[in-house]
């Protein structure tokens, strides 16, 4: 059956029709419509809307909403109002929609005014120490040196400014409640629902096409970033103006304070529910959460709490991109190739990623100069770890399987390699 929708709301049925019956029976009214079976395949229904004095006609869909394109709508009251708007916008003002993203608000007020900031460049960390009086051979000067993995070793506790992380925004379809405008280009947002997107790390709303344009400058907040685990890496830092993501600062400097000599570090595991409730403390209290020896006695639990953080990561600390860059490494035999493509591979992590792996490498590295003690060297941190740090982006799981032992190779070369590849 077909229903006639007018102006007034009032509605007829009819039977399966044809093109050019619906469009005889539109003809009547500006803004009517109809719903009718196809005479060719039947089961397939059309939505036949009378626009600019044409019948314009849509492949209708069910799936328990209603919809045409993306949106979906409760009703097919509400899908033609908000198909005559869209209609009514995109034909009247298309010339001023095209022009519309050309002089941006932008980069002049809101957003990028209130929290600007650089964008972080692209490229390799390299921590370096400055000495204004004279250097070790007597000359004076200012001679910078990158810090030496003994540096590394001997603190924890670093001086430098917190990086400029470069981060996309998270941009969802999102229904505005009452008139809203973009903030990208200052023009309204139409239509009854899914006027725009919203990021979900920030709260910036523009139009869907404004989105494409819009810089890498996610600043998240707070207020929206709910969680630690879990949660995208350079979201968390960016949200928590970090260096790295608290839980590995927090759970590495406990680590060493502590359990360096513990034998099976990493290896033998803690209870899991005491794990899980680590992970419920930096969900709910961040940098506030207590994992001192007073609650958690074990340094096995704070081991454990660490790795499940890696391992919850939406992407990897070894992204899915850079990947496969670092198997093709663990497969080279000449070693100076082999620490080369390496070097390559950590060039495609994001900034925040390299960083993290960086200062996680530097504590593995000082988890084996006690491997008398605590019986782990870096070849045993590497079976732990591969899997850890490390998801194949590969759906077949025999490929997945035979990457393994190169995940652990990986690891293993990362820390053993740590003072020259970073």
């Amino acid at each position: 059956m077909a229903v006639l929708g007018l102006e007034n709301n009032r509605a007829r049925f009819h039977g399966r029709i044809s093109r050019e019956a619906a469009d005889q029976l539109l003809s009547v009214a500006e803004g009517s419509y109809l719903i009718r079976e196809s005479q060719r395949q039947p089961g397939t229904y059309t939505l036949a809307l009378r626009f600019g004095s044409q019948t314009r006609n849509f492949r209708l869909y069910y799936d328990g909403k209603h919809f045409v394109g993306e949106k979906r709508f409760e009703s097919i009251h509400d899908l033609v109002t908000d198909g005559l708007i869209t209609l009514y916008i995109e034909t009247k003002a298309a010339e001023y929609i095209a022009k519309m993203t050309i002089n941006p608000i932008y980069e002049h007020i809101g957003y990028t005014t209130l929290n600007r900031e650089p964008a972080y460049q692209k490229h390799m960390p390299v921590l370096k120490e400055t000495h204004d009086d004279k250097d070790s051979t007597g000359q004076d000067g200012v001679s910078e040196k990158r810090l030496t993995s003994l540096v590394r070793r001997a603190t924890l506790k670093e001086n430098e400014q917190i990086p400029k992380y470069e981060k996309v925004h998270n941009f969802k379809v999102h229904t505005f409640r009452g008139p809203h405008w973009c903030e990208y280009c200052a023009n309204f947002m139409w239509g009854l629902i899914a006027q725009g997107v919203k990021c979900a790390d920030c709260g910036l709303n523009v139009h869907k096409q404004c989105s494409k344009m819009v810089p890498n400058d996610c600043k998240p907040d707070l207020k929206h970033v709910k969680k630690v685990y879990s949660c995208d890496l350079t979201t968390l830092v960016k949200a928590h103006i970090t260096k790295r993501p608290m839980v590995v600062d927090m759970c590495i400097r406990e680590i060493e304070s502590r359990g360096l000599n513990s034998e099976g570090l990493y290896r033998v595991s803690g209870f899991s529910d005491l794990i899980e409730d680590v992970k419920m403390a930096f969900d709910r209290d961040g940098e506030k959460a207590d994992i001192s020896v007073n609650v958690y006695e074990d340094i096995n639990i704070i081991t454990g709490a660490l790795k499940l953080y890696f391992r919850d990561l939406p992407i990897p600390l070894i992204t899915y991109d850079a990947y496969p860059k670092f198997i093709e490494s663990a497969k080279i035999m000449d070693p100076d190739e082999q620490l080369e493509t390496l070097h390559e591979a950590l060039k495609l992590l994001p900034p925040a990623h390299c960083e993290t792996l960086r200062y996680l490498m530097a504590h593995l590295k000082r988890v084996t100069l006690h491997e008398k003690e605590n019986l782990m060297n870096a070849e045993n941190l590497g079976i732990v770890f591969g899997p850890t740090l490390m998801r194949s982006p590969e759906l077949d799981a025999m490929a997945a399987l035979n990457d393994i032992r190169y995940q652990r190779l990986v690891v293993e070369l990362l820390i053993k390699n740590e003072d020259i590849l970073f």
